[in-house]
């Protein structure tokens, strides 16, 4: 008597890939939606000549100074936990579990400094949060995304110690980390140039 051969192997299904795009498809929706009210409220603003002469909307507030350089060093910071975040998946898929500690460790190492750069610009700027519209909206939606980047370190650990803690077989979540990364920057480059560039 002949045995039939094995069935294939199922397709994996990838669950937290998947929740990681819906996730961060949930989260562009939801910091597009604040932004769009932004420039909404930005583009209502009163008319008033600039030091080159163009006319140019008043919205931010007098005595309220945007230091740019923070904000700028933000950015950078969240790119380079890209890389790192990247680097911790391709050592996975050698096997380097020093390298993906490393790529994990500096990234949650960045995550708290864009963490702390954000509360230095909240120090540096002084807004009051019941001072009108703009001080609402400023810091709701970069409050907002203070929370994303105390939630993103959080996960960011939690991968280290699911996979260094012997789960080497699941690449899965540090490539679903890497994605949370690409996603937050993503959201953040909308937020730096509608909130501190363009002002």
């Amino acid at each position: 008597m002949h045995a039939l051969p094995a069935a294939a192997a199922p397709a994996p299904q990838r669950r937290l890939i998947t929740g990681t795009v819906l996730a961060a498809g949930s989260l562009a929706m939801f910091f597009g939606g604040m932004l769009a009210v932004w420039m909404r409220f930005r583009n209502a603003a009163p008319l008033k000549e600039s030091s080159n002469g163009k006319l140019i909307a008043d919205w931010l507030p007098k005595g309220v100074t945007v230091h740019d350089v923070a904000a700028n060093l933000m950015l950078m910071t969240l790119v380079a936990g890209c890389f790192m975040a990247q680097m911790a998946v391709y050592a996975a898929k050698r096997k380097d579990n020093v390298h993906v500690g490393l790529g994990l460790g500096v990234a949650t190492l960045f995550a708290l400094a864009v963490i702390n750069a954000q509360a230095f610009e909240y120090s540096q700027m002084a807004v009051p949060i019941r001072g009108g519209v703009y001080h609402t909206m400023f810091y709701a939606i970069t409050g907002s995304f203070l929370v994303l980047m105390i939630v993103l370190s959080a996960y960011t650990v939690l991968a280290a110690f699911r996979y260094l803690g012997g789960r080497t077989g699941d690449r899965e979540v540090l490539a679903s980390v890497a994605l949370s990364w690409y996603a937050t920057t993503g959201i953040y480059i909308a937020v730096w140039f509608l909130i501190y560039v363009t002002k």
